[in-house]
């Protein structure tokens, strides 16, 4: 026999995680016990879940509790994030908060947890603040925190913000290289958010953009269309005069630097001089954006998701006026963005002229050969386009594999 074929020798089971866990626990509610707040119900039912299977914890939801008599003491993130660092505990990824009134000592607490980057003794990537109340001090912190972050994903869901409040939000995304996904659903943007939207998507590495519920209006779209538009229209002038067409691969990226500070310097003195987002080469795409990140991701005006859902845009007074310049950018996308994947429009009320134009492009981007594209438009259009739009629209990927097994 070869020795290739030689028995290889066992590994050695890893390490139980329990004791681990259970330490955590015990640490959490004396940290609680000290600071005179809640044991979140939330993370002790996780804990003692993941010590009864044996698995590692990786999401901390922090959840107001359902009595909210005022007898209750509050739940606070301060005792969770005191237990992460005094426990040194680097296998939590993500830190979902619902419901909460977070204070500035709170805000101020997960800055510094932040603002460690790879230091971090609990390494997080993803980042949900949902229907909680912050005041501007605390919006701010956040936003300077989000700059040395190592943040892949930040939502914000539900987190009502007043005019200008979100502007130090924004200002924390400019520039930001680790950041992939960002949602501000339902969170009352207006027109006026468009154009820094548009800004943050062009100088930074956010590739999924979840906006539904707000009411940025055709403005609004307008605004952040524009870079993306404008972009994908110069890739279908660049596929048109190429000789071969497009192949299914993503654009080829430039080095990527893995020391944050000179690539955001270079894009700091030449906004200018857009370059491409980094992507995966993987010909078997995982479902979202979700992927391990090493080093920073390039900059540039495109994005991969795109959710636009219940945003006010139609053809109704002033507003409407700029529906035909909104539909000419979203065809553009359509037509020759080879790195979209997903476009939500839904409830808003666009017409049968715009949805036309919309099955136009899905039509010509099957003729180009670009990636599949799933599109949601509204059904108050004929049943007729409704139809051609969905059939146009991404197929499922279990009938492809039952195809390829026939075969």
């Amino acid at each position: 026999m070869s020795r290739a074929k030689e028995r290889k020798k066992p590994k050695e089971a890893p390490p139980s995680v329990v004791p681990a866990l259970q330490k955590f626990l015990r640490t959490y509610e004396k940290h609680c016990a000290q600071s005179r707040t809640s044991v979140c119900p939330a993370i002790r039912r996780d804990l003692k879940s993941s010590i009864s299977n044996e698995q590692i914890l990786r999401k901390f939801m922090l959840v107001r509790p359902d009595d909210s008599s005022p007898s209750l003491l509050p739940v606070s993130l301060e005792p969770l994030l005191m237990t992460i660092r005094d426990e040194g505990y680097t296998l939590g990824k993500e830190i979902c908060m619902w419901g909460l009134r977070l204070s500035n000592p709170e805000i101020a607490r997960l800055a510094l947890h932040l603002e460690t980057k790879g230091r971090a003794t609990c390494p997080i990537t993803t980042l949900e603040i949902i229907d909680c109340k912050m005041d501007l001090w605390s919006l701010g912190r956040l936003g300077k925190a989000l700059q040395l972050s190592s943040l892949q994903f930040l939502v914000l869901d539900y987190c009502k913000f007043g005019n200008g409040d979100v502007e130090s939000i924004f200002s924390g995304l400019e520039n930001n290289q680790r950041l992939q996904g960002l949602s501000l659903r339902y969170c009352g943007l207006g027109p006026g958010s468009g154009p820094r939207l548009g800004s943050v998507i062009s100088q930074s590495a956010i590739s999924e953009l979840h906006l539904d519920g707000n009411y940025l209006q055709c403005s609004g779209a307008l605004a952040l269309l524009r870079p993306i538009g404008a972009y994908a229209e110069v890739q279908g002038k660049d596929q048109s005069t190429s000789a071969s067409p497009y192949t299914g691969s993503p654009p080829q990226p430039s080095q990527v630097c893995r020391r944050g500070s000179s690539t955001l310097n270079q894009i700091a003195r030449s906004p200018e001089a857009i370059t491409l987002k980094t992507t995966s080469r993987k010909k078997k795409r995982k479902k979202g954006i979700k992927k391990k990140v090493k080093g920073l991701m390039e900059a540039g005006p495109w994005v991969v998701k795109l959710y636009l859902a219940d945003n006010g845009i139609d053809g109704k007074g002033e507003e409407g006026k700029q529906l035909l310049e909104f539909t000419r950018l979203v065809t553009c996308l359509i037509k020759y963005s080879p790195q979209l994947r997903e476009i939500d429009l839904g409830n808003n009320v666009l017409g049968e002229m715009a949805a036309t134009n919309i099955l136009e492009a899905l039509r010509a981007r099957r003729t180009g050969k670009l990636p599949a594209l799933k599109i949601t438009v509204t059904p108050q259009i004929s049943s007729d386009t409704f139809k051609s739009i969905w059939k146009h629209s991404k197929k499922s990927t279990a009938l492809k594999k039952k195809k390829k097994v026939k075969n």
